[in-house]
């Protein structure tokens, strides 16, 4: 199947973490131009577009910040200098690495430690959609991609910011389908269960950790099947995949969307 991804632009916030790395190595693969936005790593992110091009890909690396609208046009107008324009956004960047591993009952959570991670989450979307989406109206055709989680579609106790954060990305994408649908522009949501990343890593036993460092992503899922004994693990390139199909021409109509790449959780 031919995805028809060859020399399209693929902003990649959060391009050098757990998942977005992988993101990355797949658009590549299939001949995709990545710019890999960082927020906090700079380092992460040169390592990945290294690796990018050392296999004949082509990448970009730029700063981000989710809270900050003018630093994001900044990074989107590099990237239109460079290379044209954007043509897939995948927002993958977001405040916490995942939920929170010290929940806080609800009555107990501080506005304080609320509108932070809501307001980098929803505004950095927010602010990062509405950057690209000129370039995907005057070339026609435009994906966007959000990344949240399984985890939000039941809730969980303590972990209210989280949760609803990520939730109102599934409501941004479901405007964004509907009112960028006769541009040639989808927009759909990717939610993953248990995946070897470092943030589901925290979760696991320091003695686990220890033992695990350092293997591959499938040898550590074989290694924590037990912490999740009713769910298949995902690795993060079973996710990038369900990612990239979303955001190529062999995705014709799905849009509005929300994507569980959950193993069943």
């Amino acid at each position: 199947m031919d995805l028809g991804l060859a020399d399209r632009v693929v902003l990649i916030t959060g391009g050098s973490g757990g998942i977005g790395g992988p993101v990355a190595h797949v658009f590549a693969e299939e001949n995709a131009r990545v710019a890999i936005a960082y927020r906090r790593n700079p380092d992460a992110a040169r390592k990945v577009a290294d690796q990018v091009e050392q296999n004949g890909g082509k990448a970009l690396v730029v700063p981000y910040e989710l809270t900050d609208p003018a630093a994001i046009r900044a990074a989107v107008e590099t990237i239109t200098q460079e290379w044209g324009g954007v043509d897939v956004l995948v927002h993958s960047a977001s405040p916490a690495g995942g939920p929170s591993l010290a929940p806080v009952p609800f009555e107990e959570l501080s506005i304080e430690t609320w509108r932070p991670q809501v307001r980098a989450e929803v505004e950095g979307a927010f602010a990062t959609a509405q950057a690209v989406l000129p370039s995907m109206k005057e070339r026609g055709w435009g994906r966007f991609v959000f990344l949240s989680a399984a985890i939000v579609g039941r809730g969980r106790t303590g972990d209210e910011a989280y949760v609803a954060s990520k939730m109102a990305l599934h409501g941004l994408s479901r405007t964004l389908a509907t009112e960028a649908l006769g541009h040639g522009i989808l927009s759909n949501v990717v939610a993953p269960g248990p995946t070897v990343t470092e943030g589901y890593l925290r979760w696991a036993p320091e003695d686990l950790r220890r033992r695990i460092e350092g293997m591959p992503p499938e040898e550590i899922r074989e290694q924590m099947a037990g912490l999740s004994p009713h769910v298949r693990i995902s690795t993060p390139r079973e996710v990038a995949a369900a990612i990239v199909f979303l955001a190529s021409a062999a995705n014709g109509n799905i849009t509005g969307s929300v994507i569980h790449v959950s193993g069943g959780s």
